[in-house]
């Protein structure tokens, strides 16, 4: 009798789940014979069991939505996991300029989409913020798709910390505009502070509690009692979260990382992978189902702008940010396709201003079109990233390339430097200029603009101008206002430039003081350094300062400076190529004139009273021996591609009694030494890709040789 009457009653959570997970299981399979990453096929079964397709297969979607919170939750869980408090620590701070760089460019290119679309003021600002903030469950699933590299992890999941963080600070804002309770800038300001004071708190109590009560839990050699305990912590952590007002992802990624302090995390990510897969295809799932065909039909010029511009604008902002902030070409680029999609906290931004009546509805629909739309690509991109890195790599004009290969060994130097407490306490206070300078620009641009007509109505009664000439007068005066603002960022980056150029390089080039010598690679530094720091100010001042401004006014100022300082780092770029050419010919003509019986390169060099690093600002190079069992004998460096894989550069080949130049088109051979430049993840790189065997062996076949004279 029960059983009849569950059958024919309501239906239940148990139905629900039953139905997601079948579909889900047999349009994953199909996706898996051909070859197709299965979040594809997670989304198919979204679509076919959601509302909107006339198929006899439906669920509750509020139920479904509720279980997948559960997804969202495991899968931080174990993303923290891979990130030690330790470890969350030292990336934070690099991966900062990557969001300053990223996210400050996708909330300008969203607002001037959502201009160029004639959508309200609003409506662009909520824009600029869904294409702002990447997916981490898409990029946690395919990555453990496709296991990629432990570097590229670290970037993209770094990044993707800091959107989350600054996801929580554009929500608050998003709030404050919408309902219009409290000014914006008081609001974002408090929030800041509060999320914080939270932060500290919620690591510090964690770190004294959690690593200790994980480790005795894992004393009882018990998978069953680890893996509750585990999970009972990952809950908690995402309850407090939530109930301060943040995003239940965030609390479980901080339990995460809190619980790998304890040493464990491999024991615990095993144990908890099996459920969180389940809840994992369940968020999917719940994603396809939002999807209604009919309002992307209806807006579907919107959907594909913005997805392009999702996936353009991602790979282009993060790539920079990467590079600059010290990855190589390869991780850059990767890390830049990796992240070229939108995701859950879009979808609560969507929902905010559509549930304030701060934009209006279709606005929702098409973040969810966008959102499936780059889902669908990512996996595609991902799998693409490496090839099109090396592709791109290997195109690069030769001055970039020189570049590219010394800037990581530079900033190596720099963060391994200890400055004196002269440098740090300098260093300080020109940060503390750069920040004093950016809000007065702010708050000039965005004064003038909020009192626009006060200011139009007194020079009206006053002098007797029309509208038109006093905007004029008044936009003339705000220029020159803020004309000695931008120099003094402009001289303070330069500044910042110098102090790092003392640090990166060597004390004294060629016998002269350094900070006399107009050597190539100071320049460089300098003018690097410089362009760094006013992207690092200039992107989130334009981003803040756009709506106040009229279309493209803030774009093509910055545009401007910008192109100003890419010309000087060109031409710095440029001198630097011609300079270590000059040191290689002299290298070269050096070594070519030892003794034929000194077949190594450093006791050539000491021999010859010359420090092998005698390319100024290149970094010590390192000789790499090929033995007998390399697989790179016989093969050209064309061949190998081995800059564009490792991000290394060959000086010099040592043959015998020759020196040779490298050209990529002569064949390597058995006891030939390579002299290479970069930095020390590149040398080892290039250590395995020289001495890795083609049947499968990793045991390394190029001997390295230390090059200090």
């Amino acid at each position: 009798m029960w059983y009849g009457e569950r059958v024919h009653g309501p239906r239940t959570i148990l139905d629900d789940l039953a139905l997601v997970l079948c579909v889900a299981a047999i349009t994953t399979v199909l996706f898996r014979r051909l070859r197709q990453p299965v979040v594809l096929g997670y989304l198919l079964a979204g679509l076919i069991v959601g509302p909107h397709i006339p198929i006899p297969l439906f669920v509750d979607p509020e139920r479904i939505a509720t279980l997948s919170e559960l997804g969202v939750i495991l899968v931080m869980f174990s993303v923290g996991l891979e990130f030690s408090v330790r470890r969350l620590i030292r990336v934070v701070p690099t991966s900062g300029i990557v969001g300053a760089i990223q996210i400050g460019t996708m909330l300008s290119i969203g607002y001037l989409a959502g201009q160029a679309f004639g959508w309200r003021p609003m409506e662009c600002l909520f824009t600029g913020a869904i294409v702002s903030i990447s997916s981490t469950m898409i990029v946690a699933r395919v990555f453990a798709e496709q296991r990629v590299s432990a570097s590229l992890t670290e970037t993209v999941f770094g990044v993707l910390v800091v959107q989350d963080l600054a996801a929580v600070l554009l929500l608050a804002l998003l709030t404050a505009l919408s309902t219009g309770h409290g000014q914006a800038s008081t609001v974002l300001a408090r929030t800041a502070v509060q999320l914080s004071g939270f932060l500290f708190i919620l690591l510090l109590v964690g770190f004294l509690v959690v690593p200790r009560a994980i480790r005795a839990v894992a004393k009882l050699e018990s998978p069953e009692t680890l893996l509750v305990s585990s999970i009972g912590v990952c809950f908690a952590f995402a309850l407090l979260a939530h109930g301060v007002g943040y995003s239940v992802a965030l609390g479980a990624f901080i339990a995460g990382s809190l619980v790998a302090e304890s040493g464990e995390a491999e024991r615990v990510e095993h144990l908890i992978r099996p459920v969180r897969d389940v809840f994992a295809a369940v968020f999917f799932v719940s994603v396809g189902m939002v999807l209604d065909p009919s309002l992307v039909a209806m807006h579907w010029k919107a959907a594909l702008v913005l997805t392009a511009i999702v996936v353009a604008g991602q790979v282009t902002s993060v790539t920079l940010g990467a590079f600059l902030s010290g990855r190589d070409v390869k991780t850059s680029i990767q890390a830049g396709m990796s992240l070229a999609q939108i995701g859950e906290f879009s979808f609560v931004i969507a929902s905010l201003g559509a549930s304030t009546g701060a934009t209006r509805r279709f606005l929702y629909p098409v973040a969810v079109a966008v959102s499936v739309l780059t889902a669908f690509a990512t996996p595609w991109l991902v799998r693409a990233s490496a090839p099109v890195a090396a592709f791109v790599d290997r195109r690069l004009p030769k001055p970039i390339q020189t570049f590219v290969t010394v800037y990581g060994a530079w900033l190596e130097r720099m963060r391994a430097a200890s400055p004196e407490e002269g440098r740090r306490m300098t260093r300080t206070r020109l940060v503390r200029f750069l920040a004093l300078d950016g809000i007065i620009l702010a708050g000039l641009v965005i004064g003038s603009s909020l009192g626009m007509q006060a200011m139009l109505a007194g020079l009206r009664v006053r002098v007797g101008l029309d509208a038109q000439l006093g905007r004029l007068v008044v936009l003339g005066v705000v220029a020159l206002l803020c004309l000695p603002l931008v120099i003094a960022v402009v001289r303070v980056a330069r500044a910042i430039g110098v102090g790092f150029a003392d640090e990166a390089l060597d004390e004294s080039l060629d016998g002269a003081p350094l900070a006399a010598t107009p050597s190539a690679p100071r320049r460089a530094v300098i003018v690097t350094i410089q362009l760094v720091v006013v992207l690092l100010v200039g992107i989130p001042l334009v981003a803040l300062t756009q709506p106040f401004l009229p279309p493209l006014y803030g774009f093509a100022i910055f545009a401007a400076l910008v192109s100003i300082l890419g010309v000087s780092f060109w031409r710095s770029a440029t001198h630097l190529d011609a300079h270590v050419q000059a040191g290689t010919e002299r290298l070269l003509e050096v070594l070519g004139s030892q003794s034929r019986t000194d077949s190594t390169l450093d006791v050539r060099a000491r021999d010859a009273g010359i420090s092998v690093s005698i390319l100024d600002g290149f970094g010590p190079l390192t000789a790499l021996a090929l033995e007998p069992t390399s697989h790179a004998i016989g093969r050209t460096l064309a061949e190998l591609d081995l800059r564009a894989l490792s991000g290394a550069s060959v000086v010099t080949i040592l043959r015998g009694s020759e020196a040779l130049r490298p050209t990529g088109r002569e064949p390597l051979r058995e006891g030939d030494v390579l002299a290479v430049a970069g930095s020390r993840q590149a040398i080892a790189e290039a250590s395995a890709l020289l001495g890795t065997r083609q049947g499968g062996s990793d045991t390394p076949r190029a001997r390295v040789l230390p090059l200090e004279s």
